[in-house]
């Protein structure tokens, strides 16, 4: 039998640095408005001429070094995320020439948020299949692009950043050990860019509703997320045979302090045990869980032996863990 483990890790990050003070323009006091709110001092923003594909070959970079991994080793390139560079072709392909990835094929991933859980889960059963061997996985977004900055309640959330790891084949009973993705189309209305496709297409009219932006309803999302979150770790452990308690870490997606605040009292789980980085970075959708594994792993804080739980959830709604023993 043929399981999943963790190869390497690597990180995108834009260079400029938007601390909470950027959006005095919009409320009194911003950065304990803000921070109070949502534990988030700081994020990053990309450069007028960046785009999502150059955050993702820059975390594609970093992780094949860090494993010492060749281009041409990869069989196959997933990238999830909401904003792509372009509606078509698919991001990944872009990175995939960008690091010279040339027997690779490549595609993109989009459940918002869980992006990079859902690509995970997609690339595990690609190896469990016996078929592929090395496959690289990049959540990437830069939110920065879609947001509207008139908007309070959303706009001081995100950050851009890219967070990779590839996974490889093993025969012993490591790495991935069990998971499960999810979804619930009756609240895809919850979160959107209601003009950004097929259904209606962008224009003048649109964009000056601000209809290209991002929409999001902060109330019901942290209901759905306060629900959802306890059932993934049950759910999750249930199935890999553990109790919550035996597990080392949890990295959820890093949206809201709030949310891990009631959750750890919720279920009496120690907060520590909770990996966190949204306060220098804030909520990088697809990328958010990739750069807490990568920064935990890089710093040490996840060690040979440990169980962490990695989860997910957003837009339409989606939601998924991924158990790994390292």
């Amino acid at each position: 039998m043929f399981y999943s483990q963790v190869l390497s890790t690597g990180s995108g990050i834009p260079g400029r640095v938007v601390t909470n003070d950027y959006f005095s323009y919009l409320v009194e006091d911003a950065d304990n408005w803000i921070s109070s709110r949502t534990g988030i001092r700081e994020r990053r923003f990309v450069a007028p001429d960046e785009a999502t594909s150059d955050l993702a070959t820059r975390a594609a970079r970093n992780a094949m070094e860090r494993g010492g991994i060749t281009p041409a080793e990869l069989d196959c390139i997933i990238v999830g995320t909401s904003t792509a560079d372009m509606i078509l072709p698919a991001t990944a392909c872009m990175v995939q020439k960008n690091i010279g990835a040339v027997n690779a094929f490549a595609f993109d991933m989009n459940a918002v948020c869980s992006s990079f859980i859902y690509a995970v889960e997609i690339a595990d059963n690609f190896i469990r299949s016996g078929k592929y061997r090395k496959i690289l996985v990049i959540g990437a977004d830069t939110y920065s692009k879609i947001l509207d900055f008139q908007d309070k309640t959303t706009c001081p959330l995100f950050g851009d950043g890219a967070g990779a790891v590839i996974l490889g084949v093993t025969e012993e009973r490591k790495g991935i050990i069990q998971s499960i993705v999810k979804s619930d189309g009756k609240g895809w209305e919850l979160i959107q860019v209601a003009s950004s496709g097929s259904r209606k297409p962008i224009t003048v009219e649109t964009i000056a509703m601000r209809e290209n932006t991002f929409k999001m309803e902060g109330k019901p999302v942290f209901v759905f997320a306060t629900d959802i979150i306890p059932k993934i770790i049950e759910e999750v452990t249930a199935k890999a045979g553990i109790t919550p308690d035996q597990l080392d870490h949890i990295i959820p997606h890093q949206a809201n302090i709030r949310i891990i605040d009631f959750i750890s009292k919720k279920l009496g789980f120690p907060k520590n045990k909770f990996l966190l980085n949204l306060d220098r970075y804030g909520n990088t959708a697809a990328a958010s869980v990739g750069l807490v594994l990568d920064e935990s792993l890089r710093n040490g804080v996840i060690k040979t032996g440990e169980k962490v739980l990695m989860m997910g959830f957003g837009g339409g709604l989606s939601w998924g863990g991924i158990l790994i023993q390292f």
